[in-house]
């Protein structure tokens, strides 16, 4: 199963195959920041088994160990990869060709949920 995706302006255009690590929503400070979202939903996919197919983006390293890449033209956010989970890169569930493809399962950084999102929102709370 390959899986399509691309940015805001589709310069930067990726396949993933196979299925993946998993998808789950995240809150951090970090990632609100670098979208401009309250909340992120990513797919974890294996390196190795992703590539570009378009342009490829830019890369931004936000922090020691992470980088961030992003489209040169549109600057749509694109992924997330940190040394800290290796082997593995994180594409935005919303670049996704079908996003509705995919199902999160889990929720990272709770504790750093923005007061103003209802708890009962789909992704703050249970899944």
């Amino acid at each position: 199963m390959t899986v399509k995706g691309h940015c805001l302006c589709g310069a930067v255009r990726f396949e993933l195959d196979g299925p993946p690590n998993w998808v789950g929503h995240c809150h951090c400070d970090s990632c609100r920041r670098a979208t401009g979202a309250p909340l992120v939903t990513f797919v974890g996919h294996p390196d190795g088994q992703w590539r570009w197919t378009g342009k490829e983006p830019s890369v931004y390293a936000s922090s020691p160990g992470t980088r961030r890449t992003f489209c040169p033209t549109c600057g749509a956010s694109v992924t997330y990869a940190t040394d800290n989970t290796p082997g593995e890169t994180h594409f935005h569930a919303t670049l996704l060709d079908d996003p509705a493809s995919v199902q999160p399962t889990e929720i990272d950084h709770a504790d750093e949920r923005l007061p103003w999102m209802p708890a009962d929102y789909p992704g703050c709370g249970k899944l």
